[in-house]
C-alpha cells in the first residue's frame, strides 16, 4: 500500500556529480524518515543517508562532505545530491520511507544504478 519509486542513476565519471530523488506514495498518515542504502556486487548493503522528519541528517562516513541528502515534504520526495564521485560509490541505490501506522514499517523502492567509470 506504500509505493517507493527511485530515479535519476546512471553513467558518470569520476569526479563527477549526480541527483537522485525517490517519491513515496500511496497510503502514508506519517513518514518518520527517509532515506538511501545502496549495494555493489557481491557486497552488503549499507547507509548512505537518511533524514528524520525534524529535517536532521545522517550520513555515512565513506559519503560525508560529498553527498547531501534533502527532502520535500509537501511531495513526499527524498533526494541525494552526489558530488565529487569515486568509483567506488557505483552501486545499485535504494530509496526508503519509514512510516508511522500500526506500528513502523520501512518500505522499499526497486533501486536506481549507478555507475562511475571513465
Amino acid at each position: 500500500q506504500v509505493h517507493v519509486v527511485e530515479s535519476g542513476g546512471g553513467l558518470v565519471q569520476p569526479g563527477g556529480s549526480l541527483r537522485l530523488s525517490c517519491v513515496a506514495s500511496g497510503s502514508i498518515l506519517m513518514i518518520n524518515a527517509m532515506g538511501w542504502y545502496r549495494q555493489a556486487p557481491g557486497k552488503q548493503r549499507e547507509l548512505v543517508a537518511d533524514i528524520m522528519a525534524g529535517g536532521r541528517t545522517n550520513y555515512g562516513d565513506s559519503v560525508k562532505g560529498r553527498f547531501t541528502i534533502s527532502r520535500d515534504n509537501a511531495k513526499n520526495t527524498v533526494y541525494l545530491q552526489m558530488d565529487s564521485l569515486k568509483p567506488e560509490d557505483a552501486a545499485v541505490y535504494y530509496c526508503y520511507t519509514e512510516t508511522a501506522g500500526y506500528g513502523t514499517y520501512r518500505y522499499w523502492g526497486q533501486g536506481t544504478q549507478v555507475t562511475v567509470s571513465s
